[in-house]
């Protein structure tokens, strides 16, 4: 059991962020489950890179002097898996806004798919997606997004370290066109996710979107390592 103290003089958390939550709402959850269990009136908290509401895994956070190390963790290589959906895109490039167009899958085989990953390893140029929190003139790429404002978005160098299929599912294909591949990617700081499974959609001459998304690793810290906000919480009273 961590004392009052040692939150104080600085922890880090590995929580296993749950699906629909902003890592934002995490850092509030525990910030007030902390303060509520130990009496404290003030406590810094903070995460190490956000995760979208829709992705799950790890979300390293950082309570009292162990804040000052944020920028540290957040820059280190990351690990995610996933599933991207082809034949489809979205203008999220993710699951957040709905399908918007369509595209043939037919002439797509394994061959292709495991091929067309070769061109995303090393450095990259990469444009994020609309829906982010980027910010651009002083408001939020998103903001703009769901104004409906169309608004310059420059490419971000980004390198990838491995990109490997883990499974290849055509059962779908037939009924509905779509074909789900399981991914391993291993990224530096910046990388978006639905951006690549974006890009992956063009380079087989169709279109993606990702559907499911889990960070599984910061630097030396595994989502294995992680609790629940609940299994956290229920450590905090005893």
């Amino acid at each position: 059991m961590i004392l009052k103290e040692e939150y104080l003089s600085g922890q880090v958390l590995l929580i296993d962020k749950p699906l629909n939550w902003t890592s934002f709402q995490v850092v509030n959850k525990l910030r007030w489950e902390i303060r509520q269990a130990f009496n404290i009136k003030k406590i810094k908290v903070g995460h190490a890179g956000t995760l979208d509401p829709l992705a799950t895994g790890l979300l390293v956070i950082c309570t009292g002097k162990m804040t000052k190390q944020i920028d540290t963790f957040q820059g280190q290589i990351k690990e995610y898996t996933g599933t991207f959906t082809l034949g489809s895109t979205t203008p999220s490039f993710d699951l957040e806004t709905e399908v918007n167009e369509t595209f043939p899958t037919e002439h797509i085989t394994p061959d292709l798919i495991h091929e067309a990953t070769k061109q995303f390893i090393g450095e990259i140029q990469q444009y994020p997606p609309i829906f982010s929190a980027l910010k651009k003139d002083g408001k939020r790429l998103y903001e703009f997004a769901r104004a409906g404002e169309s608004v310059e978005i420059k490419p971000r160098t980004v390198n990838i370290q491995a990109f490997e299929i883990t499974k290849i599912d055509t059962s779908t294909a037939l009924s509905t066109g779509s074909i789900n591949i399981n991914f391993r990617v291993v990224c530096s700081k910046g990388t978006y996710i639905r951006s690549l499974a974006n890009d992956f959609g063009k380079v087989l001459q169709s279109g993606s979107h990702l559907s499911s998304l889990r960070r599984t690793k910061i630097g030396n810290f595994n989502v294995d390592h992680a609790v629940s906000i609940e299994t956290f919480i229920a450590s905090l009273k005893g």
